[in-house]
């Protein structure tokens, strides 16, 4: 279809062309794949963790190389009428590659090498890479074919894992995207002439070619797909996806114009093309692939409810590796007992900002998928400090650990968390608190966008949900289980988010090493115990807290929130303080905090005058008679497991399992 076209413009709008470099730059026009669109499109989404985003970034990038090798074949088709010419620019462009990759590559992996994780890259280093880059560009350049495929060529060979690659993205990504990519795609708008397609035979040709774009491309990898047994409904959205078009596609116009392959009208009838076919895509997709579906019931939503014979699942959320000791003494604090076992899904929240790159995206998306727990444990290329924390802590424990990563920007990644957590069946998901510890005590913002991530999550959460202020939880060390010298106070005023605490602080207090304190308060008013909350303290008393020298219980009598405060201070020093969101206690700071999620009891405790030490974990328990809104993703998953009950195990199981 692409030759025909070819001809067909060759012998309407491009008469005197030579055929041979035409065929290659339309051929390369009409196939290629923008990488960087693609990504974007695919995160905009919420597919570019699934199956289908893999498999479309996969494609992609073969693509892009593909691409970038003949359109240097048709950069030497269309040089002068020699051959010789042209065989000597496909034989030294060959050439360059090995040499690249023979002497250049050894040269860039010792600089990486030399660039541990925790430490600044040398400017020499950034310095050096810079200067082959551009030595690269003018070799290139000077062979015959355009310097860019030379700038390609090191950007391939530049090693991915460690620090080295990003920080040198982070120091040229500010100067290209904001000054040198705009002036290029002004200057490719200024050359595309509309203008030049007069009549109905030109609009026809647009036509024609916008359709053999569409067809063979989305054609061709549908069969290809459905051949290797991709459901029909996947292998279709691939193929509108690989149909993204973007700069490589610019480029390759821009070179074909200053070659002279292209005219005018050609050159704008392929660049509507390009503009057609990506303005199409997402809309396409997002009909063809609609990721709003109502996800399968379960049962096990809440701690309380949970089956105690049944393995305990949980989604632990975090921001950067700051929440990350935290979070894994709160794992080892819920394993309990062997019989029961737990599952922690643990989900990297990155943020998809609008300098967020394509190769940023695609490392941050595969660092919590296979890749990311199999990365080469020598040293070599640096490690990645998830990874190492994650991973020694599963083969010292029986937790079984889940790596997954939602990228997405702040206002709608509350979605990705809250459709993960229906799909693995999660009984509760833990959030970090939008401020920060500091060294003094005080606490530092994250920002409003923050805490409305963990306010959308409590409002759509389809489990229960805790939201941690984090004091250093237990510190840099696991909880001991030799001696009880872990202790967790338990706030019972009473309610529905009270048991769930009190649930979960009864499932803590099964590590050996985890004292449990449990302070109930009663109002001086005599107001009468709810049949709920009293039938689950006398569960706790009998089976918990009877005869179990780790566990204390005590009944205070209050009359109004001083003595409350007074009570609560004497508890002592404590590592983990587990209290309900909605519990039905007076507020007991001014009630025009700032932090309404944390409840008025949490948002106490939170408060730097009341303790430097003491975590909080602000429990809220999962409402089946509340309005909860369904957009339960289906198809958008992230990190699927293929051991994971459900009717989705077209994923990948990115656990390991200690020997």
């Amino acid at each position: 279809m692409g030759i025909g076209t070819s001809f067909v413009l060759q012998h309407t709008v491009a008469r005197g062309v030579p055929t041979a470099p035409f065929l290659v730059f339309m051929g390369v026009a009409l196939s290629i794949t923008a990488f960087p669109v693609l990504a974007r499109i695919l995160a905009e989404l919420k597919l570019l963790t699934t199956d289908l985003g893999r498999m479309a970034m996969s494609a992609a990038a073969v693509n892009d190389v593909v691409a970038w090798i003949l359109l240097a074949l048709a950069i030497a088709l269309s040089g002068t009428g020699s051959p010789l010419v042209s065989l000597w620019v496909l034989l030294a462009g060959t050439g360059f590659v090995l040499a690249a990759f023979l002497l250049l590559r050894p040269g860039l992996t010792w600089m990486a090498r030399r660039s541990p994780e925790g430490e600044p890259v040398k400017e020499l280093y950034i310095c050096a890479t810079l200067a082959i880059v551009l030595a690269a560009g003018f070799a290139t350049d000077a062979i015959g074919i355009h310097a860019l495929f030379g700038a390609f060529i090191v950007g391939i060979i530049v090693p991915k894992d460690g620090p080295f690659a990003g920080v040198l993205l982070e120091k040229v990504e500010d100067l290209i995207s904001g000054l040198f990519l705009p002036l290029y795609f002004v200057s490719s708008g200024l050359k595309t002439n509309v203008m030049t397609i007069k009549g109905g035979d030109s609009w026809a040709l647009l036509v024609l070619v916008v359709a053999t774009a569409c067809i063979g491309k989305i054609g061709g990898t549908v069969i290809a797909s459905l051949i290797v047994r991709v459901p029909f409904r996947e292998a279709l959205t691939l193929g509108f996806l690989m149909n993204t078009k973007g700069l490589v596609e610019l480029i390759v116009l821009n070179i074909g114009k200053d070659r002279h392959v292209l005219n005018d009208e050609t050159f704008a009838i392929l660049v509507l093309m390009a503009l057609i076919t990506t303005f199409i895509t997402t809309p396409v997709v997002m009909t063809i692939y609609k990721p709003a579906r109502r996800g399968a019931p379960y049962k096990n939503r809440t701690v309380q409810r949970a089956n105690p014979h049944d393995e305990f699942r949980m989604m632990a959320c975090f921001h950067s590796t700051r929440n990350i000791p935290t979070i894994i003494n709160l794992m080892e604090s819920s394993r309990g007992t062997r019989k029961r076992g737990i599952t922690v899904y643990a989900m990297h929240l990155v943020e998809l900002s609008e300098r967020s790159s394509a190769i940023c995206m695609v490392h941050k998306a595969r660092r919590n998928g296979m890749p990311f727990w199999n990365r080469r444990r020598n040293g070599d290329g640096g490690g990645d400090q998830l990874v190492v924390a994650f991973e020694t802590y599963q083969q010292l424990s029986r937790v079984s650990i889940r790596a997954m990563t939602a990228i997405s920007d702040l206002e709608t990644i509350h979605e990705d968390v809250v459709t993960s957590a229906h799909q693995k069946r999660a009984a509760l998901i833990v959030l970090p608190f939008h401020k920060l510890h500091q060294i003094d005590g005080h606490m530092e913002s994250l920002g409003d966008q923050y805490q409305h991530i963990n306010q959308r999550v409590l409002h759509h959460a389809p489990c229960s949900v805790g939201i941690l202020v984090d004091r250093g939880l237990g510190g840099v060390a696991q909880v001991a289980a030799s001696d009880v010298s872990y202790t967790i106070v338990v706030i019972f005023f009473g309610g529905r988010d009270d048991r769930e605490a009190l649930a979960y602080g009864m499932r803590m207090v099964e590590h050996p090493g985890i004292g449990l304190h449990v302070l109930r308060f009663l109002l001086q008013s005599g107001g009468a115990a709810s049949d709920d909350d009293a039938s689950f303290l006398e569960e706790f008393r009998t089976k918990v807290a009877n005869g179990n020298d780790s566990v204390r219980y005590e009944d205070r009598t209050v009359g109004g929130k001083e003595e409350v405060v007074e009570a609560i201070k004497a508890t002592g020093r404590c590592n983990l303080f587990l209290v309900g969101q909605g519990t039905p206690c007076m507020p007991l700071v001014d009630w025009s905090t700032d932090s309404p999620e944390l409840g008025p009891v949490g948002t106490y405790l939170a408060l730097p005058e009341f303790s430097t030490v003491a975590s909080v974990l602000v429990m809220k328990q999962y409402d089946p008679m509340a309005k909860h809104d369904d957009f339960v993703e289906e198809v958008a998953d992230i990190a699927v497991d293929v051991d994971t009950p459900g009717p989705s195990n077209r994923g990948t199981n990115t656990s390991f399992h200690a020997g």
